[in-house]
């Protein structure tokens, strides 16, 4: 029941740890730090619990074994492929990857994981399993569907402080891919921030949201098999001239320099506190069938990264249980559309 939580100080990797000791696994908080992670440990009330300072984390790994890995540092594209494949054989993997760069990579070590008894899961957030999971269960016993919509639809309080890099890279790292829908089973070119909506939700709210180029849109396809699938973000502006403007920032910000500058500047950016603006988050789908049956349906949730933190914590709980399966992939695959109920998710379908 060895849970190495990587990035443990940040405000994500705290919480999760939190969530792993509440659900009974062994936190190992793992930093580059160990006054930060000690002072962290005792915060969180787990004095008794394990630190590990390391610059070599894949090189512990590959030393120590744990039982499995929870990885919060972001910059997914560089970093998960190394450290699952530090975890091999035997030993497991999570992280919150959201891009359709970063999850493809570690998906494609699923043969390489199977073969090793490893289960490796990405997108263990809101960010994929809050859509992926609606879209499982709506499809479950039925055939292959012609078409999938899916709206990812949360709402996050803030305490305050810096976005922070893993965060600010999500962001640079959207903008950048721009817009991408599946069409005849293929991704091709859209336009980011296109087909902008408003959601007249279950609770008797309203949310907008727009087109976005992220993980759950792999999830999606994956989860039904759709050769359509389609995807928008409440988190994509829909105002007019901002999304006249958002492409042209996207294609500047693929300049090396200009990314990796708009990064830095993004991660220390400083938010108020403010509480989340809807009293619920909301994973939406729905499923169209060719003899022209639709399905919809929705998945209801709290604060969007309390949801974050508790699927984490209990995909990696389960994991150390030796409940997945060995292989690569996304958290509803691995584990079946329930680990979303589990996590404090509630569905409401037709």
């Amino acid at each position: 029941m060895t849970i190495w939580i990587l990035g443990a100080t940040g405000r994500t990797g705290r919480e999760i740890t939190a969530r792993v000791a509440a659900l009974g696994g062994t936190p190992v908080l793992v930093g580059r730090s160990a006054e930060r992670l000690r002072k962290t440990a005792a915060d969180l009330g787990l004095g008794d619990a394990e630190v590990l300072e390391t610059h070599q984390v894949a090189e512990e790994i590959t030393r120590r074994r744990p039982a499995v890995v929870l990885n919060t540092i972001g910059g997914y594209a560089e970093t998960a492929v190394p450290i699952a494949r530090a975890c091999l054989p035997g030993g497991h993997y999570v992280d919150l990857a959201n891009d359709l760069v970063a999850m493809p990579q570690l998906l494609a070590l699923h043969e390489e994981a199977a073969a090793a008894g490893s289960t490796f899961v990405t997108g263990a957030g809101f960010g994929v399993l809050g859509t992926e999971a609606v879209v499982a269960r709506l499809c479950q016993d039925r055939p292959t569907p012609s078409a999938v919509r899916i709206d990812a639809l949360p709402s996050v309080g803030h305490d305050g402080g810096a976005i922070g890099e893993a965060l600010a890279q999500s962001i640079v790292s959207g903008l950048t891919t721009g817009g991408l829908r599946y069409e005849d089973g293929q991704l091709v070119r859209t336009r980011l921030a296109a087909d902008p909506r408003e959601h007249a939700l279950p609770d008797g709210q309203t949310v907008k949201s727009a087109g976005a180029a992220t993980g759950e849109l792999l999830a999606a396809q994956l989860a039904s098999g759709a050769p359509s699938v389609v995807g928008t973000s409440a988190l994509i502006p829909t105002a007019p001239l901002v999304r006249a403007v958002l492409p042209v920032a996207g294609a500047l910000l693929k300049i090396p320099a200009l990314q990796r500058f708009a990064v830095r500047r993004l991660a220390v950016t400083e938010l108020k506190a403010a509480p989340r603006p809807r009293e619920h988050t909301w994973g939406h789908a729905v499923v169209t069938w060719a003899d022209g049956t639709t399905r919809e349906g929705w998945l209801r949730t709290g604060d969007a990264m309390g949801f974050t933190t508790s699927s984490a914590a209990e995909i990696a709980v389960r994991l150390a249980r030796g409940e997945g399966r060995a292989g690569a992939y996304t958290p509803a695959r691995a584990l079946g559309p329930e680990v979303a109920e589990a996590a404090g998710g509630t569905f409401l379908l037709d």
